[in-house]
């Protein structure tokens, strides 16, 4: 009898721990046609969802994707494992609204509209949420562009949201070749920049409730809090059209290369500069817009601004960030950050660029060096003319609660399961 029951037991054991162990051990042929580092392999996890923006993991496997655009009139996709072999098996959709942000927090499904932050409560056992929504933040300002809304959360309740410029740069007339910049620009009371939120307290309204925690960031996709050093964290997209407003300034070339895509660390009360200033990654300083005066080499004032932790080449177009916090990857992936780049239309004549996943090793709470591309060939094989002609582009990041990351792409709605095979 001693030996059965040892027996029971080790079989729960293993099967509470299978789920993980079973999916770490499979490994999609050509790894759903992405290219990974020795000794990683991929599954194709879900497909054609539709237009998948962020993506967020619950503590059981579970796997929600925020939609840019309805699905059979619904904008969350969730998504099951329940064979554990790496792919999802049961897909279902729920929501009225489409967004980009979703996060958990707290016994909660957060989701990000353009204009307001909502939350469903999880109800345990169950794939799919409370149907009935909460509203936790509403009143974000209608805008053309960049209306996208993105959030994280620290340990301490608070919810930071990014709130993009609805502009290039604060022109006169926006994106004009040689309209000037407006001085002070009005823009930034409602826009550009990072507001912070009580993550609990449900029907607050932006402008009146919570308060601005970071200006001066045209439009940050990408953010999230690193809950090993303890602060915010995002990336910015920088402007477009350098040569295409201001040709006798900048080159075809210069333009598809700058700015840079800055990587921030966030802290309260930072201004980082837009839109007076921008981030030149190859003179490795801040330069004076030339909406403002500048020439392509004039610094200004710019220098009193926040400086980046780290620098990409331009229009790469950050989109997701996510610090790793398993233990399934290699050491050297420990608290390091993942970054989605999705790329962007404003590169020519040169080549698209972006359409990658990086890695930056972290050391503390800044980049122990450069970064290494991680996740590669989203794109395809060949030179692409434009974003669409691109087979895939990554976009939202997520971890997994056996350590395994998630990709998500937006052209056809993929999402891949990474994991490392151990012993390789």
């Amino acid at each position: 009898m001693r030996t059965i029951w040892l027996s029971t037991l080790m079989l729960v054991a293993l099967n509470f721990c299978w789920p993980h162990a079973a999916v770490a051990a499979t490994c999609d042929a050509g790894n759903g046609g992405i290219h990974l580092p020795a000794g990683f392999c991929a599954t194709v996890f879900a497909d054609n969802l539709g237009v998948a923006r962020h993506l967020a993991v619950n503590s059981n496997g579970d796997v929600y994707v925020a939609l840019q655009s309805l699905h059979d009139g619904s904008g969350i996709a969730a998504l099951r494992d329940t064979k554990h072999k790496g792919h999802a098996d049961v897909i279902k959709y729920f929501g009225a609204d489409v967004g980009t942000g979703i996060g958990i927090h707290d016994g909660y499904l957060y989701f990000a509209s353009d204009t307001e932050i909502l939350r469903y409560k999880l109800v345990p056992g169950r794939l799919l949420p409370d149907p009935k929504p909460q509203v936790v933040v509403s009143g974000f300002p209608v805008q053309h562009e960049h209306s996208a809304k993105t959030m994280a959360f620290d340990q301490s309740g608070h919810l930071f949201v990014n709130v993009g410029a609805p502009s290039n740069a604060c022109q006169h007339q926006d994106r004009v070749a040689g309209s000037p910049g407006i001085n002070p620009c009005p823009l930034l009371a409602q826009h550009g920049g990072i507001w912070e939120f009580d993550a609990d307290k449900l029907n607050q309204v932006f402008g009146k409730d919570g308060g601005r925690y970071a200006t001066g960031i045209r439009n940050a996709v990408a953010i999230t809090w690193n809950k090993q050093a303890g602060f915010l964290y995002a990336l910015q997209m920088g402007r477009d059209q350098l040569y295409g407003n201001w040709p006798k300034l900048y080159s075809e070339a210069q333009s598809a290369e700058l700015p840079a895509e800055e990587f921030m660390l966030v802290k309260r009360g930072e201004n980082f500069g837009w839109p007076y200033c921008y981030y030149d990654q190859l003179q490795k300083k801040l330069l004076l817009e030339p909406e403002y005066g500048g020439d392509g080499k004039e610094t200004g004032d710019c220098a009193r601004y926040g400086q980046p932790i780290l620098a990409f080449p331009g229009h790469w177009a950050p989109e997701a960030v996510l610090f790793y916090n398993g233990d399934a990857f290699p050491a050297a992936y420990r608290n390091g950050a993942f970054v989605s780049f999705h790329g962007s239309w404003n590169r020519a004549p040169l080549p698209q660029a972006g359409y990658k996943v990086v890695f930056v090793p972290f050391t503390g709470a800044r980049p122990a060096g450069g970064y290494q591309v991680f996740a590669d060939g989203f794109a395809g094989e060949k030179i692409i003319p434009s974003p669409r002609s691109a087979r895939f582009r990554p976009m939202g990041l997520a971890e997994g609660p056996g350590g395994a990351l998630y990709i998500g792409d937006s052209q056809h709605g993929r999402v891949w399961r990474v994991v490392f095979k151990k012993g390789t």
